[in-house]
């Protein structure tokens, strides 16, 4: 296939589409056209900005045959996760704004119910989707609307359990709910083409439903009838369509229809879009449609910085980068896999972001990927370390808030050897607040037999990585995306000691308590104010000995984390200083009660107060100009 290349494209039919009306007064003859201006605009878009890109070209005429068909706004789609909806906002008036995507007071990766009347809900995890439209739909019947509701699901998203609960429910629930399954996993199959999309149509179409449901009011009543009618509609059904599940969970499947061919998309929806009851639509698209080098590796442009259309080569490819903590912990656990047989890692489905790539190659037996099923992999490691294995969990801080319960209950109630790598800690850019990891240290704190570490560096990261797996209980390392400070760690697997603190700097009057990789920042504010700089280093157990000597010769104490204040580090500190009943003035510095927007680290950092100006003026607004700094 020859390469995809932007060149000098003409948007001109895209452009005169401004909303979804707009693209409903188009002739059918013209979609193909529109598609075509639409897959490439959004590459040179995403080209340009960064961003996800293989879902989104996947989904083009998918997206345009739903608002061809459907009246949306008032007809809701929802989208799962969230990545394949570039070309929603495309065509939902958000075309000009897209160069401002996923940056600071510009449009969100994901959709978001404040930005527009068409992102019926918002999302940022998967799996979302079908609860969230069985919901709309059950309120439309409760309020007397004949809207129509459509979830649009992944072949990935549909892996997690909270799906197939949905699934469950809406199936018994009778309600007039379409789940279009956007399977993008496979290639096109030979099941997918004119005598498959043909079948779909009729399958679909009101004759077949009329003569369906008549016939088993004619011939109900014959002694054996339906059972034998049902078994003869599952095995010929079977023959040509995977649905067997979903039509034993109470839908009614169709498909699969090729999704990037809208002649066969266009009469299947509207078939569908009168239909009565739950119905399961199965679509098969192609990640990176249109562009060859995402098409060959769909993985690589997931989420992408910028590049060049005409090679496919990122723009900061060549540029030397410092070591990740993601590469640290990816390191760490290969060298930890060679020492010890009983280590497993297991990840739900974030193998290249959690950094297990060289780990699942060199090590394929003992690597686990669960599939996006947070709850599941938190206590499938819980069964394996009840039999002497040693398993952990890599995890995003913002989905292991997904499987609470099952850190309470499955691993921490019985206090087990499950070590917790927590990625994306913190401020992560430009996901936004659906991905920042804010909360992680204070739902953590909470819970018995919790070991909960924040490294300042890649150095600390790996020696509290070697210390968590050797804890006999449950431990968490939580670190950031991206570099810290930019320290290579030695090969060796040496421990921290268990629960101490580390005083970097002696000063007088101030001390700063810093928990995480704000250090260096908090390091020129301690260096310009002459303050005690302390790294604590655990949350849980907090060092009380420093802190109990920290009150004896200071009259201020600053916390600072990378965390939300509320049931943060900086909590536990006063929660201390209370039980002491100590009068020693405290400020927390940390994420205040909103939600983190999107942005650049740094701009996330500054505008939460937490860069080296911010910090210092929250000091002294705090003394009110009564000390000498």
């Amino acid at each position: 296939m020859p390469m995809y290349t932007t060149g000098n494209p003409q948007w001109a039919l895209l452009e005169s589409i401004n909303s979804p009306e707009d693209l409903r007064r188009l002739p059918q003859n013209q979609l193909s056209t529109l598609a075509q201006q639409l897959r490439s605009f959004l590459l040179e878009t995403v080209a340009n900005t960064g961003g996800h890109l293989s879902a989104g070209l996947g989904t083009v005429e998918l997206t345009i045959a739903l608002h061809y068909i459907f009246n949306t706004p008032d007809d809701r789609i929802i989208w799962d996760v969230g990545h394949q909806t570039y070309p929603h906002k495309i065509l939902t008036g958000r075309r000009k704004q897209m160069k401002s995507l996923r940056q600071k007071g510009g449009l969100a990766g994901f959709p978001k119910r404040e930005e527009s009347e068409y992102d019926a809900f918002g999302t940022g995890h998967s799996s979302t989707s079908i609860s969230a439209a069985l919901g709309m739909s059950i309120a439309a019947r409760q309020t007397g609307s004949d809207r129509k509701t459509v979830a649009v699901i992944g072949d990935g998203a549909l892996s997690g359990g909270m799906a197939f609960e949905a699934l469950n429910h809406a199936g018994d629930s009778d309600a007039d709910l379409l789940v279009i399954l956007n399977d993008n996993d496979m290639s096109i199959s030979p099941n997918v083409g004119g005598l498959s999309n043909h079948l779909t149509r009729v399958l679909s179409g009101s004759l077949y439903s009329t003569v369906r449901e008549g016939s088993k009011k004619v011939l109900g009543n014959l002694p054996g009838f339906l059972e034998i009618a049902r078994l003869t509609e599952e095995h010929v059904k079977g023959m040509i369509v995977p649905g067997t599940l979903f039509e034993e969970l109470g839908f009614h499947y169709f498909g699969p229809v090729d999704g990037h061919d809208l002649s066969a998309l266009l009469p299947v929806l509207k078939n569908l879009s009168t239909h009565k009851g739950p119905c399961f639509l199965h679509v098969v698209t192609r990640k990176g449609k249109g562009y060859f080098p995402a098409e060959d590796d769909p993985g690589k442009f997931h989420g992408v910085s910028s590049f060049d259309t005409a090679t496919g080569e990122f723009n900061n490819s060549k540029a030397p980068s410092a070591i990740t903590f993601t590469q640290v912990f990816g390191d760490w656990l290969c060298d930890m896999a060679e020492q010890d047989e009983r280590l497993i890692g297991i990840t739900p489905a974030m193998r290249e972001g959690s950094g297990l790539v060289e780990f699942s190659e060199r090590f394929p037996k003992r690597y686990f990927d669960v599939g996006i099923a947070e709850q599941h992999a938190v206590t499938l490691a819980a069964g394996m370390a009840c039999d002497g294995l040693k398993p952990v969990v890599a995890i995003y801080s913002t989905f292991l808030q997904r499987a609470y319960d099952q850190l309470i209950h499955d691993v921490a109630l019985q206090n087990l050897p499950v070590l917790f790598a927590i990625d994306r800690a913190g401020i992560v850019g430009a996901d936004g607040p659906t991905h920042t990891g804010a909360y992680d240290i204070s739902f953590l704190r909470c819970i018995p037999n919790m070991v909960i570490m924040t490294p300042a560096d890649e150095i600390e990261a790996r020696a509290m990585l070697t210390t968590g797996f050797l804890h006999d209980g449950p431990a968490a390392v939580r670190y950031p995306r991206g570099s810290g400070t930019g320290r290579i760690p030695a090969k060796t697997l040496s421990a921290i000691d268990f629960g101490k603190a580390q005083i970097c700097r002696q000063g007088r009057d101030i001390a700063l308590l810093v928990f995480g990789t704000l250090l260096e920042t908090a390091r020129e504010v301690a260096n310009e104010l002459d303050a005690t700089l302390v790294n604590m280093r655990f949350v849980k157990p907090l060092d009380e000995s420093t802190i109990r000597q920290i009150t004896e010769s200071h009259r201020l104490i600053v916390t600072l984390e990378e965390n939300a204040i509320t049931g943060g580090a900086g909590s536990a500190v006063s929660e201390y200083l209370d039980a002491q009943s100590s009068n020693l003035p405290v400020l927390h510095l940390g994420f205040p009660d909103n939600y983190v927007a999107q942005g650049t680290q740094q701009e996330m950092l500054t505008d939460w107060g937490l860069d080296k100006d911010g910090i210092l003026e929250s000091i002294r607004e705090r003394l009110n100009q009564q000390l000498p700094i």
